[in-house]
């Protein structure tokens, strides 16, 4: 029988060519080598499972945990949809530069190119230097063809719709959707378990060696959703309800807590539950102990426990699988 407590992981840091300095301050850990842009929190991607941190499971991975406990991990409804496959990936990002323009397949192609899931995700935007942006979705309507032109000519950048990008902010990101994070923004990405990503452009940047980063213009055409919609950001969440909805698609829901003092949370047992501690501290209490957590911190809540005390000041992600 699965332990009723909330799980804590090791992060994996991982070091890239747009990534800064924010991640590990925010997290109040060391950082141990430049331009760390992703902290995976919770990942069952293969070559970056995610080991457990502490408690009575320290040292256990999240495919080891899962093998042992099945659904009171993850969820009958989760086992039923998915297996005993992890369907979601944690990352907290940083980006001191623009990433690339890329886009993701859905479901359907990914299995039918790459045997994999696609990738929809959403963005709760963590903090924001002034004037920066977030690039989601297409101001001009094309086709596969025109894109495929703009690509070549160097004009495709000018085609993407820009937002301003403020803390708290929630971008929704189906599969489909041509996106890019901008310089200066540090935010929390809850995606399908997926690695696959289409990279379109990448302003002609070179690493040590002079080398540009492999484009993907074919794959991308075929996954990219050329409509344009009215607005690509997602409504703020309402500062006067303690537990609102801001994400609900088909792989995962996802609210905004705020904690000012003590709050019951209650979650459905068909699927486990993230919580991301976007800010402040708080203490999580469950039948068997408690636990802290602070800005920064990510927890695994198995499905086998449906409810939480927490108390303090605080602000947080919750995300269960659908």
């Amino acid at each position: 029988m699965i332990e009723k407590a909330p799980i804590v992981f090791k992060p994996y840091l991982k070091s890239v060519i747009w990534g800064g300095n924010k991640i590990c301050n925010y997290k109040g850990i060391e950082q141990p080598e430049p331009n760390i842009g992703e902290s995976w929190e919770i990942s069952a991607v293969p070559g970056h499972v995610s080991v457990v941190a502490e408690g009575p499971y320290k040292g256990k991975t999240l495919t080891e945990l899962i093998d042992a406990f099945g659904a009171e991990l993850l969820g009958e409804k989760v086992v039923d949809k998915y297996g005993e496959n992890f369907p979601l990936l944690i990352k907290i990002i940083d980006a001191a530069d623009n990433l690339s323009v890329q886009v993701h397949p859905d479901d359907d192609l990914a299995k039918e190119r790459h045997n994999s899931l696609g990738k929809t995700e959403m963005w709760y935007i963590i903090d924001a230097d002034k004037d920066a942006k977030i690039f989601a979705g297409l101001n001009t309507k094309m086709t596969p063809e025109e894109y495929a032109a703009r690509v070549a000519d160097g004009t495709f950048a000018r085609t993407l719709a820009v937002h301003d990008s403020h803390p708290g902010d929630v971008f929704f990101l189906p599969a489909g959707r041509v996106h890019a994070i901008g310089a200066g923004n540090l935010l929390a990405e809850i995606q399908e378990s997926s690695d696959i990503t289409y990279r379109i452009y990448d302003y002609d940047r070179r690493d040590a060696q002079g080398n540009t980063r492999e484009l993907h213009t074919e794959l991308a055409k075929d996954a990219i959703d050329y409509n344009v919609s009215d607005e690509y950001k997602s409504p703020r969440p309402d500062d006067n309800v303690a537990d609102c909805k801001i994400v609900s698609c088909d792989h995962f829901t996802t609210n905004r807590v705020i904690v000012d003092g003590e709050i019951d949370l209650t979650f459905s047992q068909q699927s486990f539950t993230v919580i991301i501690c976007i800010d402040g501290n708080a203490e999580l209490v469950y039948p068997a102990g408690k636990m802290q957590i602070s800005r920064g911190t990510s927890v695994l809540v198995p499905a086998a426990l449906s409810s939480l005390k927490v108390s303090g000041k605080a602000t947080l992600i919750t995300t269960q699988s659908v």
